[in-house]
């Protein structure tokens, strides 16, 4: 699955999720992986806001997980609550917000971002 500029790209597979925090790391770009699960509602709110800081912030790559799909994933960052959202840049967290919080997600994504 090529990854577009823009958009929040679902990583179904732990090859898959390798793949692109190696992507991340070579190009030096901020991470932000939204940790999702199907029967989270606050994560369904929260979805189409994250798609829109997505699509104005194309210098970050953003990657949803679902928790359910990939434990291990979840587990190796220490996800307790959905939604989290981690900020990872060369492979290391760097900021984690949890919970469907609209301002500190985009305030956290604008700050990494340009650092």
């Amino acid at each position: 699955m090529a990854a577009e500029e823009g958009q929040v790209i679902s990583v179904h597979t732990v090859e898959s999720w390798k793949e692109q925090i190696q992507k991340g790391n070579d190009s030096k770009k901020l991470i932000v992986v939204d940790f999702t699960a199907s029967w989270c509602g606050p994560c369904r709110f929260i979805s189409p806001i994250l798609a829109d800081i997505a699509k104005k912030t194309p210098q970050v790559i953003f990657l949803k997980v679902d928790v359910d799909e990939l434990k291990s994933v979840a587990e190796e960052w220490s996800i307790e609550a959905m939604p989290t959202f981690l900020f990872l840049k060369e492979g290391k967290e760097v900021e984690k917000v949890v919970g469907a919080r609209k301002e500190e997600l985009q305030i956290a994504v604008t700050k990494h971002a340009t650092a």
